[in-house]
């Protein structure tokens, strides 16, 4: 282990305030070096430092912190590329804008995957530099964000979230009303009962089930029957079941929901509709056991888009909200200050596997 040895002299110059109010938060997502950074922007905002104020070393910020001497280094390095702070020789680093102000954001995300990151970086480039946000995940565990929301170390100006829940559905708009609702943006879906004027960004499950199946049904008519592959103690909303029976009920198509693929049989001539991303390995493999052939013995179709679906046994059919877009619409209500309820368009890619 390095040993730092700082002078006391070094010790008795460093602005104590600015280190008081750096808080690096270990359960959060966001890398310490972005929080690092993000404190000392708020730093600035609030006056602690001003232009032309020294700021600590790279070595006493690491001893004082008690955080790796390289995750100073990168923080610095981002704020330097954002000419917020500049060094020079025999000065050290000090504050070189005056003028900063970026809106402070936490994002609660229920699980981390590939189409909530395709929501996160579309969000987060749209903002740009004018936000600085913080990552948290909950595990789609009401008690887990309650414990999050409750343990933040400072205010936001908005908090997002993604409010998917296994257990605790009754409670969602108990814990969610701990966030002010003017600074409160939903993505994803609804929670009834959460009162206040706040935008929501969502996706309208039972409609967009159903208008995906239509738009694919003279394909799907090759197979004998449907089954919505929707697991026990699963996040995803229960709408998605209702327009999948409509659609089945309204074309006379037989269908099954299974609710455990472990213990599913596969048989030629059935089509499934695959939600989990996990179970869609499953799915294939237990296809490819049977000697069956994806896209003409079984068919297969995957809920939610990502990049490497299309490549997946020449390509993997699926019904999806347009993530990208979701991102957008939420930095666009923020940005613009909206209040607005936005539904997501949501398309079917028709690939080989159906």
């Amino acid at each position: 282990m390095e040993t730092l040895f700082i002078s006391s002299n070094s010790r008795a110059s460093i602005n104590t305030d600015l280190i008081k109010s750096i808080e690096i938060n270990d359960f959060s997502a966001t890398p310490k070096y972005v929080q690092l950074a993000d404190a000392i922007v708020e730093a600035i905002k609030n006056k602690i430092v001003e232009v032309g104020d020294p700021l600590p070393s790279i070595n006493d910020l690491s001893y004082h912190l008690q955080i790796a001497r390289d995750t100073v280094e990168k923080g610095y390095r981002k704020l330097r590329i954002e000419e917020i702070i500049a060094s020079s020789p025999g000065k050290g680093y000090f504050v070189a804008k005056e003028q900063v102000f970026r809106l402070r954001i936490a994002v609660f995300l229920n699980k981390l995957s590939a189409h909530k990151k395709i929501v996160y970086d579309a969000f987060a480039s749209e903002l740009g530099d004018q936000a600085s946000i913080d990552l948290f995940v909950y595990n789609s565990d009401i008690t887990h964000l309650r414990t999050l929301i409750q343990g933040l170390p400072q205010p936001y100006d908005h908090y997002v979230v993604f409010p998917y829940f296994k257990e605790g559905r009754d409670k969602a708009a108990e814990v969610l009303s701990l966030i002010p609702s003017d600074k409160i943006l939903l993505l994803g879906r609804e929670v009834d009962g959460l009162e206040g004027n706040f935008p929501v960004v969502c996706e309208n499950y039972e409609k967009d089930i159903y208008e995906a199946l239509e738009s694919i049904k003279e394909p799907l008519s090759k197979y004998n029957a449907l089954k919505l592959v929707f697991p026990d103690n699963s996040d995803y909303p229960k709408a998605i079941i209702k327009g999948f029976y409509k659609f089945c009920q309204e074309y006379a198509f037989e269908h099954i929901l299974v609710d455990n693929l472990r213990r599913e049989g596969i048989k030629r001539g059935t089509c499934y509709i695959n939600l989990a991303e996990d179970d869609l390995v499953y799915l294939l493999d237990k296809v490819r056991a049977k000697g069956l052939e994806v896209g003409q013995d079984v068919g297969v179709i995957s809920y939610n888009e990502t990049p490497l679906k299309k490549f997946i046994l020449n390509g993997i059919t699926t019904v999806s909200t347009d993530f990208r877009l979701m991102g957008e619409y939420a930095a666009a209500c923020i940005l613009h200050d909206l209040k607005s309820h936005l539904e997501v368009p949501f398309y079917t890619v028709l690939r080989a596997s159906v």
